[in-house]
């Protein structure tokens, strides 16, 4: 039999057999739960253990950590030590993030508007083969190009460019070309996916009004292309900020960055109080950066 009932202000149809909208949609709710027990398991608890680790007191002979201090913050932004080393991570990530965009737009552009589908399909293939590749393997790769009796020192000195061995590895330079070549693909297929999605109306559109086609590409496409770049850009970013492989193979002992300390004040020191709070002080950074940058695209383009 069929009825009509109302439920805030609308009219509904029960067919026979079929349970109201509002039944259906409650059930449906449920659905939702093993994701959520997942997210909450693997995502929130740990978080609250390490909140927890970050506020108790550091006894090295004690199996057990107990008590709440601020302590560790406190020896955090008191020594301008772990300050410079949260200071280089960040310029470390913000310098690959930017060099990654400046690689990657021009590249996802030219395999977006590429039309034959077989070299479309070769070059996508050439940007995700070496995300197969692990960190350490590729880490070790630049470590053969880049030392001083490497690939790279080896055809600059049999060239006539240099007269000896530049020093290249287990330095910043070094870092940020490995990490480069770690983000470049998450930056070039996020932005490819989101140069096809615009297509090539609006660029026609433009052309035809009398637009240049460098006009045309920084005042019509990537104006839309913006919400995918600040994807693609926080992306790279967050990976260069927690970058840990890359940073101890390639730039050594000598060169520091958070993830490598936190590490480091963890198991090898046993320290987890203090290595809880480093890892707090770098998450709340990269939040506090990403909803600011999040904040200003959004005023400045609309959407995010």
């Amino acid at each position: 039999m069929t009825t009509l009932s109302a439920v805030n202000g609308t009219v509904e149809v029960s067919l026979p057999g079929r349970a109201p909208r509002a039944a259906r949609r409650s059930d449906a709710r449920w659905l939702l739960a093993p994701s959520l027990a997942l997210v909450l398991a693997g995502l929130v608890l740990p978080l609250f253990l390490m909140a927890r680790y970050s506020l108790a007191h550091f006894e090295p002979a004690a199996t057990e950590f107990t008590g709440w201090t601020l302590e560790n913050f406190v020896k955090f932004f008191g020594d301008p030590f772990y300050l410079w080393i949260l200071a280089r991570t960040l310029t470390v990530a913000l310098s690959c993030t930017a060099i990654c965009l400046l690689l990657g737009v021009p590249a996802a552009y030219i395999i977006s508007r590429i039309s034959h589908r077989g070299l479309k399909t070769a070059l996508i293939l050439a940007t995700v083969i070496p995300l197969l590749m692990g960190n350490a393997v590729r880490a070790a790769g630049w470590m053969v190009l880049l030392a001083d009796k490497g690939l790279v020192n080896s055809a600059l000195i049999s060239s006539g460019v240099i007269s000896e061995p530049v020093r290249i590895l287990y330095t910043g330079t070094a870092v940020v070309i490995g990490l480069i070549a770690v983000l470049l693909p998450f930056m070039i297929i996020s932005l490819q996916s989101v140069f096809e999605g615009i297509g090539e109306v609006y660029e026609e559109a433009a052309l035809t009004m009398g637009a240049r086609p460098w006009t045309t590409f920084f005042r019509v496409t990537l104006p839309l292309a913006m919400p995918g770049i600040f994807s693609g850009c926080l992306l790279c970013f967050v990976l260069a900020v927690n970058a840990y492989a890359t940073p101890v193979l390639i730039g050594g002992p000598s060169f520091q960055m958070m993830a490598p300390k936190v590490y480091e004040q963890a198991i090898k020191i046993n320290n987890w109080p203090f290595a809880a709070s480093l890892a707090f002080v770098l998450m709340g950074v990269t939040f506090a950066l990403t909803v600011l940058s999040s904040i200003t695209l959004q005023k400045r383009y609309g959407a995010v």
